[in-house]
């Protein structure tokens, strides 16, 4: 792509991106949504768009397309590996919508994304935590995505050996 027609600012289009996708996930889940519907709705009348006074970034539409399908295809892979990483006594239904697709996002990248660093992936929902939440969840973000990436992507955080 010639540089001329770069975006200025992809790492923030990938940012609006996984916030958008957890929005549609969420959506989803609470009004039974049509995957292709949300997609198409996001895509046609959010990203980048202002709805009901309220602004919503320029977003990687591909990336965000990429992140609500490959949850929704992946989503019974995903879910147990998330079941296993919460508190003794918890599942994945029992938890807040918006925490929930939160972290089904985020297990997507981590599972099948290795072209994006899991530090990066962690440290993103982090901060897509943070824009729903003001308590401890984002926390609990963390402690989660950082156990699930230390399993399925163990060899990046495997510390080099001294010289």
């Amino acid at each position: 792509m010639p540089a001329s027609r770069k975006s200025p600012h992809p790492a923030t289009e990938r940012s609006a991106a996984r916030l958008a996708a957890v929005q549609a996930l969420y959506q989803m889940d609470l009004a039974k949504t049509d995957l292709n519907d949300v997609v198409s709705e996001f895509a046609l009348h959010r990203l980048g768009q202002t709805v009901d006074g309220d602004k919503y970034e320029a977003a990687d539409e591909a990336f965000f397309r990429d992140l609500v399908t490959g949850v929704v295809e992946h989503q019974r892979a995903l879910d147990p590996m998330l079941d296993k990483r919460l508190a003794d006594g918890w599942r994945l239904g029992r938890i807040d919508s918006i925490l929930r697709a939160i972290l089904r996002a985020a297990a997507f990248e981590l599972a099948e994304r290795p072209d994006i660093p899991a530090r990066a992936v962690i440290n993103e929902y982090v901060d897509v935590a943070h824009a729903f939440f003001e308590g401890d969840e984002p926390k609990v973000v963390n402690g989660i995505l950082d156990r699930l990436a230390h399993d399925v992507r163990a060899a990046e955080f495997e510390q080099p050996a001294n010289g």
